[in-house]
């Protein structure tokens, strides 16, 4: 999987390989789309279209892709008639599909010991930064993961120990949280589990840290009072309504601090991977 930035956006016909239903009316699908799979990155979403008979596409972020097998997986929660149209989609169905679109993470070899932090579906990116960096050659890096969700989390869960299966596979610690009590989480909010473990680690390795975070908006906002009070460089992927989502109709819009002054940025082409002093600049 390559973490180079790539331009290109394929429109595609994707074949859907498997769908798998969780509870809280989440879903895993798997398209076949080698060329989305090949040049898709940790931050980076798909366009979906549903449905034929809805013609506004989803954005939907890549939860995991095979440029080998020539698939990308993503995650979502059903909101409203377009995501609810593609759970009905089945193996061998097609599905148009826009991808990959956006700008995504950009891991700072500096600084190795990575804090992914995720909330609800903005926990997909974490994820695939996550097989990213476990996969990396060079330099070790060292991610760490803490995930917050209100609903079963959609992946397997050690119950005992309080940590993602896959993540312990990988050799990469995790901890969950939630207000909801699900199995295996600790009570509270994500964003006050990650700045515990901060606050307890030595001086030194705050200089070997960056936060990459994504999740709803209030998630993001704590994700970088914490950046800034640790003085941690942060890189946030945001979660925006989108109309095209290939940057020609500028419906979604952020301001984004620029050489100190405030530009309006895309979510779609410019991100959705920002840094985090940038778009929430004390």
């Amino acid at each position: 999987m390559n973490q180079s930035h790539r331009n290109t956006i394929y429109s595609v016909e994707a074949t859907v390989l498997e769908q798998t239903v969780y509870p809280g009316g989440q879903y895993i699908v798997r398209f076949h789309a080698p060329d989305c799979a090949r040049t898709a990155t940790a931050g980076s979403f798909v366009h979906v279209q549903c449905t034929p008979g809805i013609p506004m596409r989803r954005p939907l972020s890549i939860l995991r892709a095979s440029a080998a097998e020539g698939w990308v997986e993503v995650l979502y929660k059903v909101v409203g008639q377009g995501l609810q149209a593609l759970t009905v989609a089945a193996p061998g169905d097609t599905v148009s599909v826009l991808g990959p679109i956006g700008q995504g993470f950009r891991p700072d070899p500096a600084r190795p010991l990575a804090l992914l932090i995720g909330g609800g579906v903005g926990i997909p990116p974490l994820m695939f930064l996550a097989e990213v960096l476990a996969h990396s050659p060079g330099p070790r890096w060292a991610p760490r993961a803490f995930f917050g969700s209100e609903l079963p989390f959609p992946f397997e869960i050690n119950v005992a120990s309080g940590t993602l299966v896959q993540l312990d596979a990988a050799g990469i610690p995790s901890e969950l949280a939630s207000n909801a009590g699900l199995p295996g989480a600790k009570r509270g909010y994500v964003t006050d589990l990650a700045r515990t473990w901060i606050a307890g680690q030595p001086p030194g390795q705050l200089g070997r840290m960056t936060i990459y975070a994504c999740g709803p908006t209030p998630m993001l906002r704590a994700v970088q009072k914490v950046a800034d009070e640790f003085r941690i460089p942060s890189q946030l992927c945001l979660e925006e309504f989108m109309a095209c989502a290939v940057g020609g109709c500028a419906g979604c819009v952020v301001p984004v601090l620029v050489a100190g002054q405030r530009q309006m940025k895309r979510v779609c082409v410019d991100g959705p991977v920002f840094d985090g002093a940038s778009v929430y600049a004390k």
